[in-house]
């Protein structure tokens, strides 16, 4: 089965329990919105309103907050619509699938046996031109920086076990 297929066959239980609960919360976001679709900026709103897991540390390590974060996706929304297709509940956006598809490709990387929140940050950092990506250069994060902080946060965490 190809990254593609993985990506939307992904069992939640290849998920983290933090991972989990923002695919939910991006679902949940989207419908606030009143949207019919669920985009990569909906999985960055999420990652920080459920503000656990390495993924949401490293964003506030960053300087970044939901109500900014709300405010540059915002902006941004409202010049760009996507295509969408079916993933979940709601259809997600083309760039929501790849998202999840780096996910999976940077958890095998970091050799985790889960997808966690740091995981679709990064991915959401690779996939350029998404509104999620947009949104973090407006907040300064870059993928670098962002990477950076993950791994120094993943040895600490080793460490201290």
């Amino acid at each position: 089965m190809d990254l593609q297929e993985r990506a939307t066959k992904m069992p939640m239980q290849h998920l983290d329990s933090n991972a989990r609960a923002i695919v939910k919360l991006a679902d949940d976001i989207a419908h606030e919105y009143e949207l019919d679709y669920v985009g990569t900026e909906h999985i960055l709103l999420a990652i920080l309103r459920h503000n656990q897991g390495l993924g949401a540390r490293v964003l506030r390590e960053l300087g970044v907050v939901e109500e900014n974060a709300r405010r540059a996706v915002d902006h941004l929304v409202q010049r760009s619509k996507e295509d969408t297709w079916v993933f979940g509940r709601l259809p997600g956006s083309p760039h929501y699938r790849k998202v999840i598809e780096s996910a999976i490709e940077e958890a095998n990387q970091l050799q985790a046996k889960l997808i966690g929140s740091e995981h679709l940050l990064l991915a959401l950092l690779r996939e350029t031109g998404t509104i999620a990506q947009k949104a973090l250069a407006m907040l300064g994060v870059t993928p670098e920086k962002c990477r950076e902080a993950i791994l120094r946060d993943l040895q600490d965490l080793e460490q201290a076990n």
